[in-house]
């Protein structure tokens, strides 16, 4: 297990496992690298066939489902079946953002319903709070020297002082903290933190700056910038 999941789990504990069902494979990849950058264990899949193979081998911590599915199956059967095979929560993740569709996501018993698109980090956020709500994610807080960052409430404080983040600068911070000592790229945290990669990439500079000033006000420089590759926070 890598520094991320160790991070993530709590220490001993496995980390979270996540069964990922959307046949938008580019969203798939997208967001199975970020989970797994966090240290999640992640199985994607796209479509419903073998579904209660794939659930019951994997044993699901979390399950994102998509609705519209290729096939006979769409999210909404699958999740019905997952209810009889497990009490692993679901959120459902779609483009479909009308009433009847959400009320009907809830009846099912889903934990949450996000429609795309979304940005990465908003659903890792969501998939976060449906996981410490469920009891599988007991670790809130992260510490890399003086520095805690506190997932739950989203606060940090540096030296025992309370750094004021926004919470765009708080997402690119827990972004570095997730992966102490790993360089992310622009690229990396405009697809973590906004969710798109086609931004301007000096975005990432003017939030990083922000970040930086803020930090050191209370404390030695923990976030470095490695020329020509990214940025990365040292412990």
């Amino acid at each position: 297990m890598g520094e991320a999941a160790e991070a993530l789990a709590g220490g001993g504990s496995p980390p979270p496992r996540v069964l990922i069902v959307e046949d938008d494979e580019a969203f798939s990849v997208g967001i199975s690298a970020a989970l797994r950058l966090q240290g999640y264990e992640v199985l994607a899949i796209d479509s419903g066939k073998d579904f209660e193979e794939r659930a019951e081998t994997f044993r699901p911590d979390l399950v994102l489902l998509d609705i519209f599915l290729p096939g006979p199956r769409d999210g909404f059967d699958l999740g019905a079946r997952m209810r009889t095979l497990a009490d692993a929560p679901i959120i459902f993740l779609t483009a479909a953002d009308a009433l009847e569709d959400r009320l009907r996501g809830f009846d099912l018993g889903a934990d949450d319903y996000i429609v795309k698109p979304c940005a990465i980090a908003e659903l890792l956020a969501r998939i976060q709070v449906v996981l410490r709500r469920t009891g599988r994610l007991t670790s809130p807080t992260r510490q890399i020297r003086d520095l805690v960052i506190d997932e739950l409430t989203r606060r940090v404080f540096r030296g025992g002082a309370s750094v004021d983040l926004t919470p765009t600068e708080f997402d690119v911070l827990l972004a570095l903290v997730r992966v102490p000592g790993k360089v992310l790229s622009k690229i990396q945290l405009l697809t973590q933190v906004w969710g798109f990669d086609q931004f301007d990439p000096n975005l990432v500079e003017v939030y990083m700056s922000s970040l930086r000033r803020k930090l050191e006000a209370h404390g030695p420089r923990l976030i470095f910038t490695e020329r020509g590759h990214g940025y990365v926070i040292r412990a």
